[in-house]
């Protein structure tokens, strides 16, 4: 049972910074608005709580002597991905604020970005929550009063992370991987349409024909690409010789 708590608190935990990383992205585009900074701002603090939980429930287990030595290597296992974890949500906090200071929406000092993103990014930050909708009640200048909240959370984040360091000795190199190098790319990713874009790796069979297809392309581009160089030459050659 401990090990499957662990790990679904730590699932809980990767999907909601994965969310707020794909929240982090929207700002400063032309999809930033008073809700993606609430958005931001409840994931983050979702993110955090759960960071908290997980911490304290792996800390009591890895020092628990009782445990078996199988137990162990396994939360040693999951407080690597749990570390992990936490170095990517402060890196995202950090990177929140600079837009966030660089990006203010009620006095603006640049012009929103054109990243091809649009439509509003409610459906990621509930996914994030747990919720079917999400509610706004922020003030609307939560895009500045929230940056000193920010700072301080990138402070206790940090200093979190030392604590750990210092309460649990677990080194990651010591840690061997339960899936082979590469495996996760070997496999079929299939994230789930979002209000602000659709991301989908799959690995597909080649057609027939794509081959050779594929082949003749690069001849081409061979060909189109010495022609270039040729063309360069010529013309250094000339310039040269009238000056």
């Amino acid at each position: 049972m401990g090990k499957e708590e662990c790990k679904t608190m730590l699932d809980a935990l990767n999907k909601t910074t994965a969310c707020y990383r794909h929240l982090v992205i929207a700002l400063g585009s032309t999809s930033d608005s008073q809700n993606l900074r609430e958005e931001l701002k409840k994931t983050r603090k979702k993110a955090q709580e759960l960071a908290v939980a997980n911490r304290t429930k792996l800390t009591t287990l890895l020092k628990d002597k009782s445990i078996s030595k199988d137990d162990r290597v396994e939360y040693e296992r999951l407080w690597v991905l749990f570390s992990s974890s936490m170095e990517l949500l402060e890196v995202d906090m950090k990177r929140s604020l600079e837009l966030g200071q660089d990006f203010p929406l009620k006095v603006p000092t640049r012009h929103l970005i054109q990243t091809g993103m649009t439509g509003a990014t409610t459906t990621v930050a509930a996914r994030a929550m747990s919720v079917q909708n999400m509610k706004y009640d922020a003030d609307a200048n939560i895009d500045t009063a929230d940056l000193k909240d920010l700072e301080t959370e990138i402070v206790q984040v940090g200093k979190m992370r030392e604590e750990m360091e210092m309460k649990v000795q677990v080194a990651p190199w010591a840690v061997e991987a339960k899936q082979e190098r590469g495996a996760e790319l070997k496999s079929t990713v299939s994230v789930g349409n979002s209000s602000v874009g659709v991301i989908s790796i799959c690995e597909e069979e080649p057609k027939d024909g794509e081959d050779g297809e594929s082949g003749i392309m690069k001849i081409f581009a061979g060909i189109l690409f010495g022609v270039v160089l040729l063309i360069a030459g010529i013309l250094g050659y000339l310039v040269i010789n009238l000056s």
